[in-house]
């Protein structure tokens, strides 16, 4: 029997909505009922001219449910550009959000909690009208009776998940990957973001450095000015940095289970050295450092770089080169690739960032980049971060288990 939902009420930028969730109830004797009710937190996490970025949370407070879809009305002229976390579509004012395939069965006291980004013309009012599976919230757990059983009682699965080991990842890059220099200073990288993602058994140790190719990372300070024979930068003394040897100590480095996400392909192709890459030594080195991972256990994951924002018309356009290199490596190490690099630029065009007037201090393209039109603000570096974990999800890559 499909128990009653709740309505909602909310108010504010940060909002906080009331539902009820259902469920079944089965005795082997007798009559029972079905408890429902829930709580939804509503929450704008950030705005900026034409835009925001929202975080729902649902807490049940009533019998287990199985799965679940969350409807809601937005204002005229508000719109739902990107979600994770939950399938959403939006017809007129009208949005629904149901759950993924990972994230459908709440337990009684359970909460489950997905995001979006949005766009607004005049106003972003809080939505009104919330429903959970087609019945409208009342806020508050009600007791609905439910017929006598025509079955003999069953014991309903468990709705506990397995015990998840804990584990590290690392991440390797460049500015667009790293964390701020200070609290609140630009360039912040979608590294500095990406735990939010993550769930309590994973944690990020972000080791990205800004300026740096795939080969001054890895060999710092040793990479010279000095081009060999073949147009790569001499390395001398070949002694990794101390930022790859931490990660390859044996006690408190990479351990089985991590993993590794690695970025480069910005840098890499400045003419001169040090930074100066050539794409065979491309490849080689990313594949030195997937083979490391490897050795210990550790799962490694290769992504194109983040796109700065150019365009063409209405839509952003590709900019970055390495991108056929990482996909080689990929397939030559059998290591997953990210295509970050066309993600990133397809969110732009979403989020309506093109065209712009090159002014990157005002509005949307201000509120996602820092003003060299390269770097991301906390806001964008956000963004980029749900798009390297919608896209582990979508891959399916093992990391999507330690994923909220």
């Amino acid at each position: 029997m499909k128990a009653p939902w709740g309505r909602a009420a909310a108010a504010g930028v940060a909002a906080v909505a009331a539902l009820a969730i259902g469920g079944f109830a089965v005795t082997a004797t007798v009559a029972s009922a079905a408890a429902a009710g829930c709580r939804v937190d509503y929450r704008v996490t950030n705005q900026w001219t034409g835009g925001f970025g929202a975080e729902v949370t649902i807490t049940n407070l009533g019998d287990p449910v199985t799965a679940w879809t969350l409807t809601w009305t937005f204002a005229t002229g508000q719109a739902v550009t990107q979600a994770w976390n939950a399938t959403v579509s939006q017809s007129v004012t009208a949005v629904t959000a149901r759950n993924a395939g990972y994230n459908g069965g709440v337990a009684t006291n359970g909460s489950v909690a997905f995001g979006f980004n949005g766009s607004f013309t005049t106003a972003n009012p809080v939505p009104a009208g919330f429903a959970l599976n087609g019945t409208a919230c009342t806020g508050a757990p009600v007791v609905t009776p439910c017929p006598p059983p025509s079955t003999p009682a069953t014991t309903p699965p468990s709705t506990t998940p397995p015990a998840q080991g804990r584990v590290t990842v690392w991440l390797a890059g460049d500015s667009t990957v790293a964390n701020p220099s200070s609290s609140g200073a630009c360039p912040v990288g979608w590294g500095n973001q990406f735990a939010q993602y993550l769930n309590a058994n994973a944690t990020v140790v972000n080791s990205a450095v800004g300026g740096r190719s795939v080969q001054t990372w890895l060999y710092d300070p040793n990479v010279t000015t000095t081009k060999n024979s073949a147009g790569e930068c001499v390395v001398s003394p070949a002694t990794y940095s101390a930022r790859w040897q931490a990660m390859l100590a044996s006690s408190t480095g990479m351990k089985a289970g991590d993993y590794l996400l690695i970025q480069f392909g910005i840098n890499d192709g400045t003419s001169e050295c040090p930074r100066h890459v050539g794409s065979a030594r491309y490849k080689q080195l990313l594949g030195v450092m997937a083979s490391a991972a490897k050795a210990r256990g550790a799962k490694p994951v290769f992504l194109t770089p983040a796109a700065a924002i150019t365009c063409s018309g209405s839509s952003a356009t590709g900019n970055r080169g390495f991108l056929t290199e990482t996909f080689d490596a990929g397939t030559a190490n059998n290591v997953p690739v990210i295509d970050l690099h066309r993600l990133s630029y397809a969110l732009y065009t979403r989020l309506g960032l093109c065209p712009n007037n090159g002014d990157y201090t005002q509005g949307a393209v201000g509120a996602f980049f820092c003003a060299d039109h390269t770097h991301f603000e906390t806001a964008g570096a956000r963004q980029i971060a749900g798009l390297v974990a919608t896209a582990i999800r979508d891959q399916g890559i093992a990391l999507r288990t330690y994923l909220r």
